[in-house]
């Protein structure tokens, strides 16, 4: 049984907000749409978070374990299968305060060329074009790093990320790894992406998922945060 927690209200600043909070916010995510293409993609106007990764990254396990629903987001028994973009949207019945969107995992070698090569031209076009999207969530297997296909998707994103969309990589599977090789693992990840932000994460563990829903949820509610910081800065009365 999920543990009873309180979930903010959209658009309301939460001085007290912490991970187990923000995993109740991440719990209300439930399923909005789903697209063959980028022209089926209904317009959004709140923060849109997409997750992005190779096949078998453990992006379906991260979304399900950070939405606290075990089918969320839908694990293929073939990797590389799922070619839709699904969107999830976020926040109490009846408001949405942002939306989620998982995009098909990538690399997978029993995939034919021509489906990777027209996959992978949605996926660029997304995330170059795509107007709501404000953060990108990477999806990497610490055991094996950032490979050329990650690296390559850093390029793509590189523009927008200078112009102040978010990014994060997860490091997967943290629990197959001992405190040494994570602390490398890090290391490496930081010098690829240029000292971006990078985390550990394990499902089996629940190691950094209270760190990710927390982190998604600045990312969505940046007017709450410029309000509790504002509210900070307030000198104190003489």
């Amino acid at each position: 049984m999920t543990p009873s927690v309180s979930v903010p209200v959209a658009g309301t600043p939460s001085p007290a907000m912490d991970g187990r909070t923000a995993l109740g916010w991440m719990h209300t995510a439930r399923f909005l749409t789903t697209a063959a293409q980028l022209n089926q993609l209904p317009e959004i106007d709140v923060p849109e978070i997409a997750f992005v990764g190779r096949s078998n990254a453990g992006k379906s396990t991260c979304i399900n374990t950070l939405t606290q629903q075990k089918q969320l987001a839908f694990a293929s028994k073939k990797p590389g299968r799922t070619q839709h973009i699904n969107l999830f949207s976020l926040g109490r019945q009846g408001i949405q305060d942002a939306v989620l969107a998982d995009l098909p995992g990538y690399g997978y070698a029993a995939v034919s060329r021509s489906d990777k090569m027209r996959w992978q031209q949605v996926m660029v076009n997304y995330l170059i074009q795509r107007p709501s999207l404000t953060g990108i969530v990477l999806l990497c297997d610490p055991r094996l790093g950032l490979t050329e296909l990650d690296e390559a998707l850093l390029e793509v994103v590189r523009p927008r990320v200078e112009e102040g969309l978010k990014f994060l990589v997860i490091l997967t599977k943290a629990d197959k790894l001992t405190r040494a090789e994570q602390a490398k693992a890090l290391s490496i990840a930081r010098l690829q992406t240029g000292g971006g932000e990078v985390q550990m994460f394990s499902a089996l563990k629940k190691q950094g998922v209270e760190e990710a829903a927390l982190r998604l949820w600045h990312w969505a509610h940046p007017a709450a945060e410029e309000g509790n910081a504002a509210a900070e800065e307030v000198p104190e009365a003489d």
